[in-house]
Parts: structure tokens; sequence; C-alpha cells
């Protein structure tokens, strides 16, 4: 629910009121104090008739100079009731919020400076622990305390309403918070290994929960994409946005963590894989949610009040300059994620069309994990690692190469190929 402070003139008040009136709507009038010729109306809405009230209110002349919208708990008001009915229940519902209220839910969501530089030091280093320790249920706890969502949704609501500060505020603040916790990462990450609290000969590529995270591929987009739009869905109703902050987290805290153990542990295509990674997700999060907005209608003022002119007279604005650069990053990622994702496909159906062969029944695929030395570009290396549970009695020396040459084949690149053996009796050897 809302209560609304609004100042109206004189000139203005009567049509201003007339429109209350046949709303149904209870308001209570004072004359202005400020020493100017106006009147203060006030009167609650649920929170889904805002939007529609006030457009109206605007027509009649209420001037957007002086008007409050505050949160309310409850209203005791004669009509309230059938307002709710109308608005909620009934043929009017909507659950919109107005313009003005996201832009506030989405600045108060960002936290004082201090608290958010602290914050975003914290969740990274337990995403650093987690990501280590290869344990979800740390990376997720550090998901919890991150702070990020509040910046990236000011970046996606500037991006919307097409408003440079906005759009500048939040990307300035999550360039600085992420940079912060990807040195913060590298920093604990050196600590860790010069102090042999975890062993420098650990190869951080074979952790599962890091290896996931040093390319840009289909699914891990579709967690940005999907981040960004919910963010927007929770800024413009009345659910809370608080919520969303996990999976805005979810991509981008554990990235920023994979950089950094990448530079500790002296893995450059760790470092770069992930720094793609996570870079695309500021991308794809700011851009699903600032398209998600205009799907549910909400468009810079400068249209509304000028029409589609406005920007052809107008120029290429904000909000085309920062979705054009969206669009150019996010194209050129798409492209290499494309190729990793025909990769990945073509090294899977290879691997099994080798082991469906029947010399190799008593064996099972455990799993193909690919890593992309060179972001998945044609001339760059990749290394494939298979796992397979095998007889404890029984080997398999010609699997390694049959393998090789059957991937080398089907993906035409520079393939390194190396197979995990995991003997039944619970003893692993590798060839």
């Amino acid at each position: 629910m809302r209560f609304i402070h609004a100042r109206i003139t004189e000139d203005h008040s009567d049509a201003v009121l007339d429109v209350l009136r046949e709303e149904d709507i209870d308001y209570v009038v004072t004359r202005d104090e400020s020493g100017e010729d106006a009147l203060v109306v006030e009167f609650p809405l649920p929170a889904q008739a805002v939007d529609t009230v006030l457009a109206d209110l605007r027509e009649a002349g209420l001037d957007d100079s002086f008007t409050v919208i505050a949160n309310a708990e409850t209203a005791a008001t004669p009509h309230f009731a059938e307002l709710e009915e109308r608005f909620v229940e009934g043929e009017e519902e909507d659950d919109a919020v107005v313009p003005e209220e996201i832009r506030s839910k989405a600045r108060n969501m960002n936290p004082g400076v201090r608290t958010y530089y602290a914050m975003t030091l914290l969740s990274v280093l337990v995403a650093t622990v987690g990501l280590l320790l290869d344990s979800p249920a740390i990376v997720v706890g550090s998901m919890v305390i991150s702070p990020q969502v509040g910046a990236a949704l000011t970046a996606s609501v500037g991006v919307a309403f097409s408003e440079g500060r906005m759009i500048r505020d939040g990307v300035v603040s999550q360039v600085l918070g992420l940079g912060l916790a990807v040195g913060c990462a590298a920093t604990f990450g050196w600590l860790l290994r010069s102090t042999a609290f975890v062993s420098g000969a650990v190869d951080v590529t074979t952790i599962a929960q890091i290896s996931s995270r040093t390319s840009p591929g289909v699914l891990s987009l579709i967690v940005g994409i999907c981040a960004g739009a919910a963010g927007a869905f929770g800024l413009s109703t009345d659910l809370p946005v608080s919520l969303v902050g996990v999976a805005v987290a979810a991509a981008l805290i554990p990235a920023a963590a994979a950089v950094g153990i990448g530079v500790a542990w002296g893995y450059p295509a760790v470092a770069l894989g992930a720094a793609v990674l996570l870079v695309v997700n500021i991308l794809t999060i700011t851009a699903s949610g600032a398209l998600a907005l205009w799907y549910l209608g909400y468009r810079p003022e400068a249209w509304r009040e000028r029409g589609s002119n406005a920007i052809r007279s107008g120029g290429l604005n904000a909000a085309l300059a920062a979705l054009l650069c969206i669009a150019v990053v996010t194209g050129a990622v798409g492209t290499v994620v494309a190729d990793q994702s025909a990769f990945e496909n073509a090294t899977n159906d290879a691997v099994e069309e080798v082991l469906d062969a029947p010399a190799y029944d008593a064996l099972d695929l455990l799993s193909v994990g690919v890593e992309f030395s060179g972001f998945g570009l044609a001339d760059g290396p990749r290394e494939v690692t298979i796992r397979v549970r095998r007889p404890a009695d029984e080997s398999y020396p010609a699997l390694p190469r049959r393998l090789d040459d059957r991937i080398t084949a089907a993906t035409d690149a520079d393939v390194t190929v190396s197979v995990e053996f995991v003997e039944t009796r619970g003893t692993e050897g590798t060839a």
C-alpha cells in the first residue's frame, strides 16, 4: 500500500479533486504553508493503483514537482476496500509500480560505501574458500552476503530509463566492487599458497567448482539473463527484490573469486577465462534487466513525451549507447560460446562412440571435462579429461589413443586427451 502526498495549484485543484472523487479515492486537502497559492492533497492507494491514478491526475494538471510516494502499513478509509477489490482482485488487477518507485527501489538497494566494499570483501573471501574446497554449500553462502544486486539493478534501471547518472553509478560500483573482489581473492589465494594452508602443487583446474567458471558457456549466460530479468520484475512489482540478490551474486562473486585463484596459482587460462565470464555476466544482467523493464512498458520519459521521433531527433541516447556496447561485447563472446558448445557436443559424441564398442562394455563413463586454454578460439589448445570406471583386474592401454584420434577427427582441433581410470575397488589410476 502507498500513501501519496502531492501539491496542486489552485488553478488545477478542481480538476485533480474531481478525478479523485470519480475514482472513489478518499483524500484530505490542506493549505500549502509555504506561502504559495497551492494545496496539498494526501490519499492512500493500493500499490497496483498508483501508476493508473497518477497518470489520470497528471492529465488533470497535477504537477510532479512535489509528489511523494510513501509506503504504508494499513488504511482505514471508507472506500479503500473497494479500491483493493478493483486494483488487486478485480478486472483492473496490475501489480506494476510507477517509474519513480522503480528508481527509488534500485537506489535504496545500494548500501553505504563502507558497507558495500566490506560485504564484497567478505563474500569473495567466503567464495574463494568454497571454490578451493570444492564446496557448493560454501559458495552459496558467499552469494547470500554479496551486495552486488543493488549496483547491477541500478545500471539496468539507468539503461531502461536512459538516465546516464544511474548507468554510470551502477557500472562504476560494479567495476570497483568486483575489481576489489578479484584483488582480495588473488591476495587471499597467494597467502594460502605461500603459507602452505593450500598446497601450491594443487591443480586448480581439476576442481569442479573452479573449472566450471573458467569459460562462458550457454548455461552460465542463462544465469545472468534470468537474474537480470528477475530483478527487473521484482523492481517493477511489489515483490521483495532482495530475493533476486542471490541469483545476481551467483553470476558474479564466484567468477570474481575464480579470477583471483587463477592469478594466485599462476594459471592464466583460469584467470582470463573466469574474467571473460565475469564481464559477460555483468553485461547480460544489465541488458536483460533493462529489456525486461522495456517489455513491461517502462520507457525513458523523453520517449514517452515526444514519441518515437525522440530517438531520431535526440540522437543516440545513453540507453541505446549502453545497449550497443553490451551487444558488441556479448555478440563477440557469443561466437566464442557457440564454438565452445559445439566443441563440447562433438567431444561428448566422440567419447560415447568409442566407448560403445564391444571391447569397452565393462567400462562406465563418469565424466568428460573440457578446458579451453584459448577461450574456445579455433586455434586455441583444448584439454579433454575423461574419467571412466573399470574393473580392477582389467587394463585398457589403447583407449587413450583411440579417444584422442576420434576426438581430434570429430572436432578438427588441437586437443590433448587424458583418461583417468577409477577402479571398482576405489583406487584410481591415470593414463
